[in-house]
């Protein structure tokens, strides 16, 4: 009746059927044209036509069956293979796939299970494997970071401004009626099968899903053993050094770069570790645009991986691992710097997911709601009540119809309530996405107030002994005490460090706890300092002239009432010293 080829070219590995196939849906609709016809010219009684029609339409569904499950054959011969193809090649297998299904159900007035089972569970299995990979790779290039920040290019920034898009696009969709959607399954007046599907050739406009080409292959290979994922880790590794080290070649190479990515009008110095999460999440947007009815897998994987990655990152940095991983000698506040824009930027395009994503979970909650309601429709179609009930005795009639009622609400109820589930857990995740990566950021722009405070107090040990030599007789240095250069070289290495990396409202964030501390601990240590001779108050005030000075350049953006930047508890002691002048 129909017939296939598997072609296993071992350029591009793609599953190809002759026409045959597309030829056995208008043999079938041929099939029951004859049979109305024959019903027509014969003269048989209205309880004989219905029987020679139902037997006739009972053939074609078995005919469909067949043709079905010789389909899922083939797609089973090659199940292992699948999940591991390129999203483009496994499109291509998965559209012809959903045409035939499309076509064949037309004709037969009924869901094929079985095929549309084994291609959902493939589907499933491609989502699985990439998803896997996926975290392989962004693992090791997690512990091959080595926190060194690279150029933008281009192509990053036009993945930012397709996210931006896809959330406009999903605004309209979410506020208007789409009349349109990708397998939906819906259902005529009579109750019969009605499919309409998307032009399932949308994958000639997919970019190519690249991540893969920096640092794995995502190729056909053998199943995978211990041995074989060292030596895909190890590809990860090189490729990962490799790309780091020749980040300043970018330019020669002819791609054109910028040194920080926009999102949203706002600029985030990058490492190599976000780029390649973004292209990441890039694809796992893909997955979720050409495959919809996976949409709540594809959501939780792209939950997993970026709480893996905000999770491993705090290990990293914060847990100073990326010293035992990754070689570094220690954690500065360059590194906590560029740790703090990585996960800004990612908490700065969560919102941008999720409106992304919102849109195209509800197309897949939608497709199941049709086919839900297709199911009612068959149960109630008064053409299917008629067959089925035409040999039934009118006493049992009632009872079956009652039952039948019966059924069909409860599959609405079930479907409602997965639907409104999923719907639920995905608002979950969407709240907590971006919660733990704000905590994050919060304790990394913590560390490094932290960071000045240990410096600041590690200076302060050393105090009493300067101050000691400011009381002896004879003292003939004309320069602040190493104490206060010390300390003000040190607060300002950290503000040219942080103003080249962080933005203006963290910078601030973090010196105005820095301001604070200052004023307290210094003026503190000072009054428990005693100063007898004239020389020490004269070097005592050098140094609190100098360090408030440093005070007063950071910038916090606190004002006092005088209009004076950074006034705090060491002014005040510096006044109560030396009298209101001496400020």
């Amino acid at each position: 009746m129909f017939g296939g080829t598997l072609q296993n070219a071992d350029d591009d590995q793609k599953l190809c059927c002759n026409d045959g196939f597309f030829k056995l849906p208008l043999l079938l609709s041929h099939c029951l044209a004859a049979t109305s016809l024959i019903g027509c010219f014969l003269k048989v009684t209205i309880f004989d036509r219905a029987d020679v029609l139902r037997e006739n339409a009972e053939a074609v569904f078995a005919a469909c069956d067949a043709a079905h499950g010789r389909w899922a054959k083939l797609l089973g011969v090659r199940a292992l293979l699948h999940p591991k193809l390129r999203l483009v090649e496994f499109l291509s297998i998965y559209n012809i796939t959903q045409d035939f299904i499309t076509a064949t159900e037309k004709i037969g007035g009924r869901l094929g299970y079985s095929i549309r089972g084994t291609m959902q569970s493939q589907a499933k299995a491609f989502v699985d494997f990439q998803h896997e990979m996926r975290m392989t790779k962004i693992r090791a290039v997690l512990d091959q970071e080595m926190w060194v920040e690279v150029d933008v290019p281009d192509e990053f920034q036009a993945i930012v401004a397709s996210l931006f898009y896809s959330e406009s696009v999903g605004l309209n969709d979410t506020q208007g009626d789409a009349t349109t959607r990708y397998g939906e399954v819906g259902t005529g007046n009579d109750g019969s099968l009605v499919i309409d599907a998307e032009a399932q050739n949308a994958e000639q406009e997919l970019v190519q899903m690249n991540s893969t080409d920096i640092s794995l292959e995502n190729s056909v290979q053998k199943k995978s053993t211990p041995s074989t994922e060292a030596t895909e880790s190890n590809k990860v590794i090189a490729a990962t050094s490799s790309a780091q080290s020749n980040n300043h070649n970018v330019k020669e190479r002819g791609k054109s770069t910028s040194q920080t990515l926009s999102c949203g009008g706002v600029g985030y110095h990058m490492v190599n570790c976000g780029l390649i999460l973004l292209k990441m999440l890039s694809e796992y947007m893909d997955m979720n645009n050409f495959l919809p009815t996976l949409s709540s897998e594809v959501v939780h994987r792209v939950v997993e991986i970026l709480k893996f990655f905000n999770t491993r990152t705090c290990q990293l940095i914060l847990g100073a691992g990326a010293m035992q991983v990754s070689g570094l000698k220690s954690i500065t506040s360059k590194h906590l710097a560029l740790a703090s824009q990585v996960i800004g930027f990612v908490h700065a395009i969560i919102p941008v997911l999720k409106t992304a994503f919102f849109p195209l979970l509800l197309r897949a909650l939608h497709s199941l709601s049709e086919v839900s309601k297709f199911l009612c429709a068959s149960c109630l179609s008064k053409e299917i009540r008629r067959v089925l009930f035409l040999k039934v005795p009118e006493a049992r009639k009632v009872l079956l119809l009652s039952e039948i009622d019966r059924v069909a609400q409860k599959l609405l109820q079930s479907s409602n309530f997965i639907m409104h589930a999923i719907y639920d857990e995905f608002k979950h995740h969407g709240c907590h996405w971006a919660m733990d990566y704000k905590v994050h950021q919060e304790e990394i722009l913590t560390k490094l107030v932290q960071i000045m405070r240990e410096r600041l107090l590690h200076h302060l040990r050393s105090l009493p002994q300067i101050v000691e030599s400011w009381n002896r007789p004879v003292d003939t240095d004309s320069q602040p005490s190493p104490f206060a250069l010390t300390l003000v070289k040190e607060v300002t290495y950290l503000q040219r460090i942080l103003s080249r990396t962080l933005h203006e409202a963290d910078i601030q964030a973090i010196f105005r706890q820095v301001v604070t501390i200052f004023h307290k601990e210094i003026s503190e240590a000072f009054s428990r300092m005693e100063i007898s001779s004239q020389q020490a108050k004269f070097r005592l005030h050098r140094d609190i002239t100098l360090i408030l000075g440093c005070i007063r350049s950071l910038p916090s953006g606190n004002l006092s009432e005088s209009g004076t930047p950074n006034w705090g508890q060491l002014d005040e002691f510096l006044v109560q010293r030396f009298g209101s002048e001496a400020g």
